[in-house]
């Protein structure tokens, strides 16, 4: 379970966030633009496959998937790139290493999901190809535009990730998803994504 929570919203957005700032801190703007684009892009794909099966039940029963996985998209999206950004004056070597690890790490949550019920296997396989599609595309696209760490970085990433962190205590997401669905689709109430995403 504490695997599991690694992919918690409320953990992923300020990762991402402050690896945002780490970027704008190394004055890597393309860089951090492209993983704010990519990143928030996820998020709003993973959302809005969540948005639609509680307004409208879409999906695909036959493979027992009704949305993405928020948890297997965050952890393959987020610790890949954290781990390329702070090996990043490693050398190649390490870096290809921290990413392995990165979407190793988001493979293994993968199937602690599905494990412990919370997720289909096509669930969570749709957010770990999500997640490391958005991973893998930033550091194709950007990743040479990255900055070894420094404490000027480090102190941009932390204060970042705690403001983040401290805003996400007052963000009920899963909260505002239901009214979202609703108010999409006039019903009275969202069909149930049952235990995913714990």
């Amino acid at each position: 379970m504490t695997l599991v929570r690694l992919g918690d919203l409320d953990l992923t957005l300020p990762l991402a966030a402050a690896a945002f700032g780490w970027l704008a801190a190394a004055r890597a703007w393309r860089t951090a633009m492209i993983w704010g684009l990519l990143f928030g892009g996820g998020v709003m794909l993973v959302g809005a496959s969540k948005i639609a099966f509680m307004a409208w039940g879409s999906g695909l029963p036959g493979l027992g998937f009704k949305s993405v996985s928020g948890h297997a998209t965050g952890v393959t999206a987020v610790f890949p790139t954290l781990l390329y950004l702070m090996l990043h004056s490693a050398g190649p070597a390490a870096r290809r290493l921290g990413v392995a690890a990165g979407l190793g790490l988001g493979l293994v949550v993968g199937v602690l999901l599905v494990v412990c019920g919370f997720h289909s296997a096509a669930e969570a396989v749709a957010g770990c190809l999500l997640g490391g599609a958005i991973s893998l595309a930033w550091i194709r696209l950007a990743g040479a535009g990255a900055r070894a760490p420094s404490l000027p970085r480090l102190g941009w990433f932390a204060l970042v990730f705690l403001a983040g962190a401290w805003l996400m205590s007052f963000m009920h997401v899963g909260w505002w998803m239901i009214r979202v669905a609703m108010l999409l689709s006039g019903n009275d109430r969202p069909y149930s994504l049952g235990s995913a995403d714990p």
